[in-house]
């Protein structure tokens, strides 16, 4: 499901190229897109991944990965919302996709869709019937350099970037509860200068999830990381 856990593996089985590219518009962008990622690869492998809290679109230039959990490959143009299991991904070989992995509560000001119309799914890009969206995936796809493609799609992003406050509110909270995860929902309403019931309703439009479920993904990658750093002591997450 969250492809962007592949390049745990990168030893065993792909070339994995992390991306700083379009820097003219990295300025502007950086606020909303975390990072872009490229993977190709021409051996098979099967890599259990787990929830990351960031919502993602893939570009599938070869053999798109199959999700065994969901029993379905992913679209050429995959959009890949916030999920709360971890999932399989699989390749048989022949695999080349270019992944731009968003901030939690960023992806529907690009997509004008909401993060909660495809919670726990990956849905194809063609089905939002955008056709800004529809006419950058297909010059990335008719594109044969990875750094022109990411230019491609970040000139698109900063077109569409718009001052919102509910962006900017529920991306207060998010980075409250990266810090502290513990922080509770009616601390964080309060931050946002909402109601509690108003401020849930925010969150999982802007975010795809309830501010609760974020939190224990927060939690779980957290504690994730200092466990690959051989640490045992996990009091520290809050």
């Amino acid at each position: 499901m969250r492809a962007d856990d592949a390049h745990a593996n990168e030893s065993a089985y792909c070339r994995l190229q992390r991306a700083s590219w379009g820097r003219d518009n990295f300025d502007t962008i950086m606020s909303y897109v975390r990072y872009y990622w490229a993977l190709e690869s021409d051996e098979p492998f099967s890599v259990l991944t787990f929830p990351i809290g960031c919502p993602q679109i893939i570009f599938h230039k070869k053999t798109p990965l199959y999700i065994p959990e969901l029993d379905k490959s992913q679209s050429q143009f995959t959009i890949s919302g916030q999920v709360n299991f971890p999932a399989h991904i699989q390749s048989d070989g022949g695999l080349e996709m270019i992944v731009a992995v968003f901030y939690p509560h960023t992806i529907g000001m690009f997509i004008d869709t909401p993060p909660s119309a495809f919670y726990n799914l990956e849905i194809s890009g063609y089905d939002i019937e955008n056709r800004q969206v529809n006419d950058v995936a297909q010059r990335i796809f008719d594109c044969e350099n990875d750094k022109e493609c990411i230019d491609i799609l970040e000139n698109f992003l900063s077109s569409k970037i718009r001052l919102s406050l509910n962006i900017s509110r529920i991306g207060m909270s998010v980075s409250t509860l990266l810090r502290v995860p513990s922080t509770s929902v009616n601390a964080l309403a309060a931050s946002a200068c909402l109601g509690k019931r108003q401020y849930e309703r925010v969150f999982r439009e802007t975010v795809g999830m309830n501010p609760k479920e974020y939190a224990r993904i927060v939690k779980f990658q957290k504690a994730l990381w200092l466990m690959q750093r051989g640490e045992s002591n996990y009091a520290g997450i809050g």
